[in-house]
């Protein structure tokens, strides 16, 4: 940005943004967001969900350390992500089996979280309270363990809980929301629900995630690994999408390779190779919600927000 538009703190970015940005469709603006962002909470005392083929041996206490050590993509709780700048959140969402609090639910990713889905959602509605111009994005999906006969009950209670705690501040999909029409309204939450929810007026329709081609290449001294991003962006986009900006490790048995480095973990991999997605970013153009892995790490939300100069005119 222009010296005179220079962002001072990223807490409160959206509102530091340039006047003529503020009537920008929001699915034009480049957007920072966390991949798999509860992962930080990740139980080590809870059952392996995923993958399937380590399920039956949740029974071996290293063997969940380890997974614990390879499925935590975010280093900061929730409020400390939204206090880096981070807009956009990967909610994945799971039940218990045999939980005996028939609707308590947790967000997952290889484990179930520590903390339960209506206590994360209770933190960031306080944090939204406090930063009424800050424009956040919730984005629910998997839902693991919604079982057939249950799964309406338990999408019925989780939705009416999201439309009770956010409740005025939600943003409705319609029209084309803009900073300055969510302020005017006095809303800032916007609520993606990958579920058939068509009669609950508050909810937006899955976001789009995109993966892309896959790509590889070899950091010294370290093996190869995959890295999936978006290699272009030839869209014109009507409507929210999610470029991921995440590594992934192999789904068979090179998988090996990594986990079996005690002194090593997913965390490690991604700072490496965190630097060269940031240099790939900082050439793209077009791009609206891109989710990183260690979205808190220096660089990453200023570089994202760094991409809407590009949308002021001359």
């Amino acid at each position: 940005f222009p010296d005179e538009y220079c962002i001072a703190n990223y807490t409160d970015w959206m509102s530091q943004l340039p006047s003529e940005l503020w009537t920008i469709p929001l699915f034009k603006l480049a957007i920072p967001g966390s991949h798999d962002s509860v992962s930080y909470d990740l139980d080590a005392s809870s059952a392996i969900i995923e993958p399937d083929n380590l399920k039956r041996f949740s029974w071996i206490y290293c063997l969940r350390r380890i997974v614990r050590t390879w499925g935590m993509t975010q280093e900061y709780n929730i409020t400390m992500q939204l206090e880096a700048g981070v807009r956009y959140f990967d909610l994945r969402i799971a039940r218990k089996r045999n939980d005996h609090h028939p609707t308590r639910l947790y967000f997952y990713h290889g484990l179930y979280t520590s903390t339960d889905v209506e206590t994360v959602l209770g933190e960031i509605h306080a944090w939204t309270v406090a930063h009424p111009k800050e424009v956040i994005i919730l984005a629910f999906s998997n839902f693991n363990g919604f079982e057939k006969n249950i799964k309406d009950k338990l999408h019925n209670h989780l939705i009416g809980f999201i439309k009770t705690m956010f409740g005025s501040k939600l943003v409705p999909p319609v029209g084309i929301p803009t900073l300055r029409n969510c302020w005017d309204q006095g809303k800032n939450v916007i609520v993606s629900y990958d579920y058939p929810a068509n009669y609950h007026p508050e909810m937006w329709k899955k976001i789009t995630y995109y993966y892309a081609n896959k790509k590889s290449f070899k950091q010294p001294g370290y093996t190869q690994y995959n890295l999936r991003y978006l290699l272009s962006f030839n869209l014109f986009p009507t409507d929210f999408f999610v470029c991921g900006l995440n590594m992934t490790l192999p789904a068979d048995h090179r998988i090996l390779i990594y986990i079996l480095r005690l002194c090593d973990s997913f965390p490690n991999v991604i700072r490496r190779g965190l630097p060269k997605l940031l240099k790939w970013l900082k050439q793209q153009s077009g791009v609206n919600i891109v989710a990183s892995d260690l979205a808190t790490r220096k660089d990453f939300v200023s570089t994202v927000v760094e991409l809407n100069s590009a949308l002021m005119k001359p």
